[in-house]
């Protein structure tokens, strides 16, 4: 049985909001996190480009880390990525994320949701699938976000505000009248980390939706399935690798609240 880490990663800090969920719900497994700092974001690069970093990323995981479950915290990477990682890593679990329409279902009251995400995102095969799928249980209003995972990105607060303002506003938020959305679709990892923002631009009374949780609860049946080899009473670890500065990573670990 491996013993090693759980991956975890993302072009850069958006995948933290994903691992601060996966270590609320399993706070004694060791995880080891990448960004891939040096090419974020990945919602503006093309899809042989984000699949290509995808699997480099991935293997530095499997054969340097000795991860036995990789999760790919990003919605464009799992979009450009997962199948071929899939069938390239065999012997590991690969996790990936999609925006969360399913959960959005059960939280509107009025069937109007807007679904945040990066262009590259909202144009996947994958998402036009999910989206199909269900087609007449909700009115979803896309909305393309360009620039926003970028400013996030780069802690820069007076684009994260503008960003938010000029994307809820082409939702009809906040509401000026009844045909708003009352639930939004966080579609990019990097987004919950502006979850503040976000909110006070959009509004009393909408809700935010994010997979966080829902991947967690993946990764737990996973896990439970194979037979978790740590300890319920101990601590686990995080390790943080980045193909920019390890510096910024750290900072951003402790500013979002995903480290110990």
């Amino acid at each position: 049985m491996k013993t090693g880490p759980i991956g975890v990663f993302d072009s850069g800090i958006g995948g933290l909001s994903i691992l601060r969920a996966l270590r609320r719900a399993m706070p004694h497994e060791d995880f080891h996190y990448i960004a891939d700092a040096a090419h974020a974001p990945y919602g503006e690069r093309g899809d042989a480009f984000v699949a290509q970093r995808a699997h480099a990323i991935t293997q530095s995981l499997v054969h340097d880390h000795g991860a036995r479950l990789v999760v790919v915290a990003c919605n464009t990477a799992t979009a450009a990525a997962v199948q071929g990682l899939r069938q390239a890593f065999p012997e590991v679990p690969i996790v990936g994320v999609e925006p969360a329409l399913k959960p959005a279902l059960a939280v509107t009251r009025s069937g109007r949701i807007g679904v945040m995400a990066t262009r590259t995102t909202l144009a996947s095969a994958k998402f036009q699938a999910l989206l199909a799928g269900l087609q007449g249980q909700a009115d979803f209003r896309l909305q393309p976000c360009d620039g926003l995972a970028d400013a996030i990105e780069q802690d820069d607060a007076a684009r994260i505000a503008a960003g938010a303002r000029t994307h809820l506003q082409a939702l009809g938020l906040p509401a000026a009248g009844g045909e708003a959305p009352d639930t939004v679709v966080l579609g990019c990892t990097h987004y919950p980390l502006a979850l503040d923002v976000l909110q006070a631009a959009a509004g009393p009374g909408v809700a935010f939706v994010e997979p966080g949780d829902a991947v967690a609860r993946r990764v737990q049946a996973l896990l439970g399935r194979e037979g978790s080899p740590r300890s319920a009473t101990a601590q686990g670890r995080l390790s943080l690798s980045s193909t920019g500065d390890v510096a910024t990573l750290e900072a951003a670990v402790r500013r979002f609240g995903a480290g110990d």
